[in-house]
């Protein structure tokens, strides 16, 4: 299932023409006819949301969380845009809703998974993270954790992010 998000993701960054980091996941979602909403949520814990009917399709993020946050925010609901159907909730018109809370990130649901692996695999694509490595000073490969710093400022994600991001890559431990 990873594997259909990664082709996802890669398939979005070629139709935009992105080559290099960092990856702009609010200009990708605009270019794809999607409203971002920045807006403090009542709840802390909830990072985003993707409201979708049939004429528009909005992601809500919550502007309290850290920009890194919120990009890997933006990247999930863009993942859940183009590999879910969402929850049908019943208004006054039929929509569908995914939310990204601390359970989303979490993932413990298949959905949450796959989300989460086309939100990394958007901001960190594979090749680009490849070719980033092989820039780095030579100094700096030696240290695991400078390696994933200096990774982390470039693709401008968090550094926890961008450690799973490797692991899952198999390009560190």
């Amino acid at each position: 299932m990873p594997r259909r998000a990664e082709l996802a993701a890669e398939r979005l960054l070629a139709q935009h023409g992105v080559t290099g980091p960092p990856v702009d996941a609010e200009k990708l979602a605009t270019a794809e006819g999607v409203l971002v909403v920045h807006h403090r949520f009542d709840d802390a814990e909830v990072s985003g949301i993707l409201f979708r009917d049939a004429n528009h399709h909005v992601i809500g993020v919550n502007s309290a969380h850290p920009a890194v946050r919120r990009r890997f925010t933006i990247a999930h609901e863009l993942g859940h845009r183009s590999l879910h159907p969402g929850r049908e909730l019943i208004l006054d018109v039929p929509v569908r809703v995914n939310l990204r809370d601390k359970t989303s990130s979490m993932a413990t649901d298949l959905e949450e998974i796959e989300a989460n692996a086309f939100a990394a695999a958007l901001l960190m694509p594979t090749r680009m993270i490849r070719d980033q490595i092989n820039q780095l000073p030579a100094a700096k490969l030696r240290e695991p954790d400078e390696t994933a710093a200096a990774l982390a400022r470039i693709f401008k994600v968090s550094a926890s992010a961008l450690n799973f991001r490797l692991i899952n890559l198999g390009l560190t431990s």
